[in-house]
């Protein structure tokens, strides 16, 4: 029991000492502070004469307090187990040491996460526009692609992010040709823009009469949702840049869909970007969906363009959707592996994976981002 207590009394001190050092990064106060200024600037009158500046100061407030929130549970956490391991050790209580530890493995988890979070910029705090399409594969290809659907569906329910799929095209067999999801949540971009890339998978495949083991690929891309709000250099779309074209929609809608057409294409001819909107009734609804889409494509291909280390990660249009430009691999058969190739790490459990257990693929890809920019940087401040 002594080993025990020992060990769980040098977690709960290395979690204290994290926490301190995080929340003076992050400046818990000044969040608060933050949070307290903008609910107070929410109450004024005419607050919501402009709903595109009054959601964005909504979700900045939003994120603040989820970040103060979450900070002052982990540390109001650790100071009550500390007391209670201490309760345990004085008096010999195993069935409540063991309580303590049970406890530690999730609260380092929780802790590890907003560690994580100090990695991202403010522009990471948008909302996300997924893009999945098959590649390589046929019908395997398609059916991959429905499955990446799910597994990312799966993550944000378990993070609390909403989802609406906007654009989604069944494959000729099984699975999907294309999807379009927006995923909104406090760092929804941030977070999944580490899914950005060719996914691989390898199984026996169901579509094969002979069961042979089968590659399937299928792309992956995040763009922010940027709002008109927000202005940037080198994001903007031009008129005379854009080729636009009208259909039927292909989802539900009975009557109203073979009598309109509501779906929105559109193409940005200088980098031959292409986006589909279906999801709304209303044609000028999927025109702003469409055109939110591009911008977002745009400021992922600025800041690629920016970051040699995001121009290696991120497989688009210049990228084959097949052998060798994988970021991610999935082996269902003979053995289960799911295995990052730009950070190694590895995780045998590919069914939980694929149920959307993500969180610690995009950690590892997001912290070793961070210690190859800082390296980066001091090897300029070297130079």
């Amino acid at each position: 029991m002594s080993n025990s207590i020992g060990e769980s009394r040098d977690l709960l001190v290395d979690l204290a000492q994290r926490l301190e050092s995080l929340g003076r990064y992050l400046d818990v106060e000044g969040l608060q502070h933050t949070v307290d200024r903008l609910t107070h600037e929410s109450l004024r009158d005419g607050f919501w004469n402009n709903q595109e500046v009054a959601q964005r100061i909504m979700k900045e407030r939003s994120a603040a307090e989820q970040t103060v929130t979450s900070f002052t549970k982990l540390r109001t956490e650790v100071s009550d187990l500390k007391d209670l391991l201490e309760l345990a050790a004085s008096e010999g209580d195993e069935d409540m040491a063991a309580e303590v530890a049970g406890s530690l493995e999730g609260l380092e988890a929780r802790t590890r996460a907003l560690e994580v979070q100090r990695m991202l910029g403010p522009e990471d705090n948008e909302d996300a526009i997924l893009m999945i399409n098959p590649g390589a594969g046929g019908v395997d290809a398609q059916d991959w692609a429905e499955m990446l659907l799910r597994m990312y569906l799966r993550w944000c329910d378990k993070h609390g992010m909403k989802t609406t799929i906007t654009s989604r095209q069944a494959g000729d067999e099984a699975g999907i040709k294309e999807a379009h999801v927006h995923i909104a949540g406090p760092y929804a971009y941030g977070y999944l823009r580490a899914e950005n890339g060719v996914h691989r998978l390898i199984r026996i495949s169901p579509f094969d009469s002979n069961a042979r083991r089968h590659t399937a690929f299928a792309s992956v891309r995040v763009v922010p949702d940027l709002d008109n709000s927000i202005t940037l250099d080198g994001v903007e779309l031009r008129d005379e840049d854009l080729e636009i074209d009208t259909m039927r929609s292909g989802g539900a809608g009975g009557q109203h869909v073979n009598r309109t057409e509501s779906a929105v294409r559109i193409k940005h001819v200088p980098t031959g970007f292409v986006v589909r909107c279906e999801s709304e009734r209303s044609q000028h609804q999927n025109k702003d969906h469409a055109l939110k889409m591009l911008r977002g494509m745009l400021f992922e291909k600025l800041r690629r363009d920016q970051e040699a280390a995001f121009e290696e990660a991120f497989m688009g249009d210049r990228a084959d959707i097949a052998f060798g430009s994988q970021v991610r691999s999935y082996t269902l058969q003979p053995y289960t592996m799911v295995k990052d190739e730009r950070t190694d790490h590895k995780d045998a459990n590919a069914a939980a994976v694929l149920d959307g257990d993500l969180d610690t693929f995009i950690e590892t890809y997001l912290l070793s981002n961070a210690d190859k920019r800082r390296a980066k940087e001091n090897a300029k401040k070297a130079d």
